[in-house]
């Protein structure tokens, strides 16, 4: 496969400030529903996001909405999971009008606004989670063949590019930030996966295979016009500060992890990366367990940055987010996890602009 993106737009300077934003899924079948209350609560100035719903059942999962996304390759559903096919499958099908139908929504609900902002935020799975998640023809992952791995790399670079296109044309967003989220990046990398089968392992992917990956996907949502390429990778204290350093490699603008799973090494690296400018996706929230009040939120980010040196003023680089995506609470937990994020963000701002 060849790559061939557009110019980018000259993209203009934002001036930064602390947001609450989240991973993308969401409770319930109703899109309108969902963008309603998205932009309801974590608006302009903080960053709303194109939602996903998987109570809609197939095709509106992780790996099926990322499979949409895929140039020239194409994929079916199997009991065993999604698998790379010929031609696309009728479950195919139905994730790719469910993508289309979510798009024509939050183009619609953008539109309805007198003045949403300016900012919106896409996810889908990276290149290491798809070649984790989808099957071959044969029954194993994609991820045990050099030459799968590889297409699939360039395949999602390509398709990402026109996705973000598309997002920008239907939403007339033009600040768009990405987040590329890799649940799978610290087993791939250690081949800890088990195979098809189960009884052993899949071979580890050298990091360098990881770089260029996320190197050429990164490259090409810059070229499509992406404001901002973030990172994600959490689940896996120990092996998160090698996973962060080969996306900042990568030309990442940030990274994104869970507050209670950051090491010292982790927040040292980190400390380096805000000064240079890069930002943290920071989740501080678990949608299913308690909500901790503003004052005890504010203080668990403020004591690392307070050892570690860092000036006040630089909060800015935090985007606050839940732990996880909120498809598994009520819609009225999800509502109070993403306004207390959104009070999480304004005492931040306030002590930001105090310091």
């Amino acid at each position: 496969m060849t790559q061939a993106n557009e110019p980018a737009e000259t993209q203009p300077e934002i001036s930064r400030v602390v947001q609450a934003s989240a991973h993308g899924p969401m409770p319930g079948t109703d899109p309108v529903e969902s963008q309603l209350m998205i932009r309801g609560e974590i608006g302009a100035p903080n960053l709303p996001f194109l939602h996903q719903l998987p109570d809609r059942g197939v095709g509106s999962d992780f790996i099926g909405r990322g499979a949409m996304l895929l140039e020239e390759l194409s994929v079916d559903l199997r009991p065993h999971g999604w698998r790379l096919a010929p031609a696309p499958g009728v479950d195919a099908k139905r994730a790719a009008s469910a993508l289309r139908t979510d798009l024509n929504v939050l183009g619609d609900v953008i539109g309805a606004e007198s003045a949403g902002g300016d900012e919106l935020k896409i996810q889908f799975p990276g290149p290491a989670t798809l070649a984790a998640n989808l099957y071959l023809h044969h029954g194993e992952r994609a991820l045990s063949d050099y030459g799968a791995r590889r297409d699939l790399a360039q395949s999602l670079a390509l398709g990402a590019a026109r996705h973000l296109r598309e997002v920008s044309k239907s939403t007339e967003r033009k600040q768009l930030t990405v987040y590329i989220d890799e649940p799978a990046a610290a087993a791939v990398l250690s081949g800890t996966l088990p195979t098809a089968s189960g009884y052993r392992t899949l071979r580890s992917v050298p990091s360098s295979e990881l770089r260029g990956w996320w190197s050429e996907l990164t490259e090409s949502l810059k070229a499509a016009g992406a404001h901002q390429v973030i990172i994600g990778s959490t689940g896996d204290a120990e092996a998160w500060p090698s996973i962060a350093s080969t996306a900042f490699e990568s030309g990442a603008d940030g990274v994104g992890a869970n507050a209670s799973e950051l090491t010292v090494p982790g927040w040292e690296l980190l400390a380096g990366a805000v000064e240079d400018g890069k930002r943290l996706w920071l989740g501080c929230i678990n949608p299913l367990g308690t909500t901790p009040g503003v004052v005890d939120a504010i203080s668990v980010i403020r004591r690392p940055w307070k050892q570690l040196g860092l000036s006040e003023t630089l909060f800015d680089a935090l985007v606050l987010t839940p732990t996880k995506g909120l498809e598994e609470v009520s819609p009225q937990r999800a509502l109070s996890v993403l306004g207390m994020l959104a009070s999480y963000v304004e005492a931040l701002n306030q002590v930001r602009v105090d310091a």
